[in-house]
């Protein structure tokens, strides 16, 4: 089965599987060569992208847990696990930028030996890999619209800005030699900057989902859209659109001729219903609310 046929969610965890994966083998990388390369920016890298392996085992837990079916005390399902995980993620973010930082200062502030040539290389690889994991795991995230798989991809793009700045770094303290080591240092603080700065972009989206803010008119529209394609609704009153990590729930009201029964309404709501889930995979629910639409003075009624 190709990878764009996949569940949402299952495509969302493996795309999460393979972020650990790459991060595991990069922080060992990254640790040894800064330790025997003589680079704190580089030994700051590594624990940022150790950190990116915590928060990423988050996600997958946020997101094997917003798989849980809906249940008499969870009636919109778990979905709300995924929003709160990539919350959790920009907090990491935020406690790895202070640790590097905090090291940093105190790097400066101590004469150590510079850094190695040979650090530069492995950081030109590092950058590579991490922008391109980047671009993989936003792209899934903006194909599922999930908040925590997009922080997931910030926390690669995080990396990615912190190997770039401790590749700028090293490079300043071998070219200017006795003196300039602690251009190394100043490169770390610089990435936690970075990092704070892109916690608070994921933090933001996050937040509001948890707080039932509206999704993108984009879907809102798609909706109306689809109501309106049932011939037997006149037009569509209100739509409320409510995301569940992965999901969808709608809440429509509808307008429908007065001169309807109650039975024929209900048939109709049940259309509009099929039509909604049809549209759309990520539709898990739809309430359908019938209003009369009273066609001989051009006005309807709300009830």
């Amino acid at each position: 089965m190709k990878d764009i046929d996949l569940d949402p969610s299952i495509k969302a965890i493996r795309t999460t599987q393979l972020g650990i994966a790459v991060s595991i083998v990069l922080v060992l990388v990254k640790a040894t060569a800064g330790h025997f390369g003589h680079s704190y920016a580089l030994i700051a890298d590594a624990t940022e992208t150790a950190a990116d392996i915590v928060s990423s085992f988050l996600l997958w837990l946020g997101l094997r847990y917003s798989l849980k079916p809906a249940d008499a005390r969870h009636p919109y399902g778990h979905g709300k696990a995924e929003p709160l995980a990539a919350i959790v993620i920009s907090l990491f973010l935020v406690v790895a930028a202070v640790w590097i930082a905090y090291n940093a200062i105190g790097f400066i502030n101590t004469p150590h030996k510079g850094p190695e040539v040979f650090t530069l290389w492995i950081l030109i690889a590092v950058i590579v890999i991490k922008e391109s994991l980047y671009r993989y795991v936003l792209k899934v995230g903006k194909e599922l619209n999930s908040q925590a798989v997009k922080a997931d991809a910030f926390h690669h793009r995080s990396d990615a800005i912190t190997s770039a700045a401790a590749f700028i770094g090293i490079l300043i303290a071998i070219i200017g030699g006795n003196g300039y080591e602690g251009a190394d240092d100043w490169a770390a603080i610089i990435a936690a900057v970075l990092i704070v700065y892109n916690a608070f972009n994921i933090l933001k989206p996050a937040f509001d989902e948890i707080m039932d803010s509206a999704p993108s008119g984009e879907i809102i529209n798609k909706v109306r859209d689809s109501a309106r394609s049932v011939k037997e609704v006149v037009e569509v009153e209100k739509c409320y659109v409510r995301k569940m990590g992965l999901d969808y729930f709608i809440d429509l009201h509808i307008l429908v001729d007065a001169d309807l029964t109650v039975s024929a309404g209900h048939t109709i709501a049940h259309m509009v219903k099929d039509k909604l889930m049809k549209s759309n995979s990520q539709i898990k629910g739809a309430i359908i609310h019938v209003e009369p639409y009273v066609t001989n003075t051009n006005q309807f009624n709300n009830h």
